[in-house]
């Protein structure tokens, strides 16, 4: 197989090297516990401020991993440290910053559906700075996504600072996304999350002393709930998100990140029992059209790709 055949495979589809049931396992492991990290971080936040929080949790994962990883080789030129630093920075703490900030104004759901607005973004920035081309279907797949989302919460939007914010954290997802695609490759992916995770909860934490009256009530309760966002929602989230970002096409596998809303309504009605309505079954099947359709392949193309492997 030509090296342009493959590259043509790899952009369309997922990567050989990644079989699809792995894919898919993986997908929807990762959006469910980016989804459970929204109620247990409202839990969380009834403890602590939510930098403060969110600069604990990235501390405390990156260092831990950073331990565990102690034996294998870090970057050693400069260079490379900044790109660490500016993924942490857009990764760890724009996002999340973003995202829990914003509830000042405006309920953790809307926040959850500004916040996963992040596939669109990737695929508008990937057209215009990589001059990518997407199908029309594709496109209609990210809207009708996005319009399951909206569904999903009972399209309740409001404009105000908060939305702003967390429209801020959606678009530093999407750089993230897409500078991980870029530069992850050249990077030990465990040895990253480590990392980029330090970095963004440091500069959390310095926002949280500037902006915040830091306090951190110690129950079960408060401990049990960092725990889980250090170790799951962390250390497992961005090693099986930038895995995928790395062996995947990124606008696609964005895509899937309007399941993360969905599993974080159905999880915080099991967790702290909000109550979930009928739209959310009716969000559920758009999110689910949406991403057919934006992972849907033409009959031509599956072909093309089928005589790229078997001439490879």
């Amino acid at each position: 197989m030509s090296a342009a055949s493959g590259n043509s495979v790899k952009a369309a589809h997922v990567p050989a090297f990644l079989n699809p049931t792995k894919y898919i396992v993986l997908i929807i492991a990762t959006t469910l516990i980016m989804g459970t990290s929204f109620p247990v971080g409202k839990i969380g936040m009834m403890y602590a401020p939510p930098f403060l929080l969110m600069g604990l949790r990235y501390i405390l994962a990156g260092g831990l991993m950073a331990l565990a990883l102690r034996k294998r080789p870090i970057p050693r030129k400069w260079r490379a440290w900044g790109k660490i630093i500016l993924i942490g920075l857009f990764q760890s703490a724009g996002v999340m910053g973003c995202a829990y900030y914003s509830m000042n104004w405006i309920s953790s759901g809307e926040s959850a559906i500004i916040t996963f607005t992040n596939p669109l973004i990737v695929i508008v920035l990937s057209a215009l700075l990589y001059n990518l081309s997407y199908r029309s279907s594709q496109w209609i797949g990210v809207i009708v996504g996005f319009v399951g989302i909206l569904v999903t919460f009972g399209w309740h939007m409001s404009f105000s600072p908060g939305t702003w914010i967390g429209f801020g954290g959606a678009i530093s997802f999407a750089v993230s996304t897409l500078l991980i695609k870029r530069w992850g490759i050249d990077y030990d992916t465990f040895v990253l999350t480590a990392y980029q995770m330090l970095a963004g909860g440091s500069a959390l934490l310095l926002l949280s002393a500037w902006t915040e009256q830091p306090h951190f009530i110690v129950t079960t309760v408060s401990i049990l709930s960092l725990l889980y966002l250090t170790l799951i929602c962390s250390i497992l989230q961005f090693s099986l998100w930038f895995y995928l970002l790395q062996n995947s096409d990124p606008a696609q596998t964005s895509s899937y990140l309007f399941l993360a809303p969905f599993f974080g309504v159905l999880s915080s009605w099991f967790l702290i029992g909000e109550q979930v309505q009928w739209f959310v079954g009716a969000g559920g099947v758009l999110i689910g059209l949406g991403i057919y359709l934006v992972n849907r392949r033409s009959a031509k193309k599956k072909q093309d790709a089928s005589h790229s492997v078997t001439s490879g």
